[in-house]
């Protein structure tokens, strides 16, 4: 295995790892407990598990593996803050948003050679890239892992 097929392995097996933690947590409260905030005046489960299916959905595109599932929830849960949309979608068609984009996303994911995961995601043109060939997918899932993190941290105080 050389350097660049560790590194892909490395941050693909914490994407994963960080995937199964949040949702043993996820699985653990009921719709119910998703409705409690984190601490008082702070965001609800409910909104961060959309939040994080919206991020997610969104590396579909970026990724270039296609377009994204769920673009309805950027509004509610990206563009927006937690009780400033009415009414969000239920936990249960959150639940199963969940698992049917990290079943597509993840099919994608694992379908790539180690070799494209330098290649320049979407968001980024060519001349940029050219300068800043960090800016590839594999960064992508790297900080999206991340943030996964950052969330699981918040979301593990609902229970």
């Amino acid at each position: 295995m050389n350097a660049n097929q560790t590194m892909v392995k490395m941050i693909l097996d914490r994407w994963h790892a960080m995937l199964g933690q949040f949702e043993t947590a996820l699985n653990s409260l009921s719709d119910e407990q998703l409705q409690h905030e984190i601490s008082p005046g702070k965001n609800r489960g409910i909104y961060l598990l959309g939040h994080l299916i919206a991020v997610h959905d969104d590396m579909i595109a970026k990724l270039d593996f296609g377009k994204a599932l769920y673009p309805e929830l950027e509004a509610p849960f990206i563009t927006s803050p937690d009780k400033a949309v009415a009414e969000l979608p239920s936990a249960a068609s959150l639940r199963a948003k969940w698992t049917e984009l990290h079943t597509l996303l993840n099919g994608k994911i694992n379908s790539l050679q180690p070799e494209e995961w330098f290649q320049k995601h979407t968001v980024v043109s060519a001349e940029d890239f050219a300068k800043e060939p960090h800016r590839n997918k594999l960064n992508i899932v790297n900080t999206r892992t991340n943030h996964l993190s950052y969330h699981l941290g918040q979301f593990i105080l609902i229970q």
